[in-house]
């Protein structure tokens, strides 16, 4: 599965480049694919459909996500934000830990 991320340059563009793909993928209505939204609860995705959007974004953004993504996000803009910093679209996320920033900071080229 790969989604063109031509023109995608902050963090906005990928938030709504993420919700058109839990939407197109998991026939998820936008309406409920708020910022606030959580994955599992609000969302209704299953923790292996999570694991599938993590995959995605991974595949197509050429970033890699440490083991224990999951125990750092539970939001939808939490996944955005913390993509977003991988890429190097936005500053580090405030609700990661110094542990996990480390972890993503061993795989990926992030910038300082």
């Amino acid at each position: 599965m790969s989604k063109s991320i031509e023109g995608i340059t902050n963090w906005m563009h990928m938030f709504r480049w993420i919700v058109k793909l839990i939407r197109d993928e998991y026939g998820v209505d936008e309406a409920i694919l708020t910022r606030n939204a959580i994955l599992e609860t609000d969302v209704g995705l299953s923790i292996e459909q999570v694991e599938q959007v993590l995959d995605y974004v991974a595949d197509s953004f050429s970033i890699r996500f440490p083991p224990g993504t999951l125990d750092e996000l539970v939001k939808l803009e939490e996944l955005c934000l913390l993509s977003s910093w991988m890429k190097g679209y936005y500053k580090r996320p405030e609700f990661i830990s110094d542990g996990f920033e480390a972890k993503c900071r061993s795989m990926n080229a992030i910038p300082a």
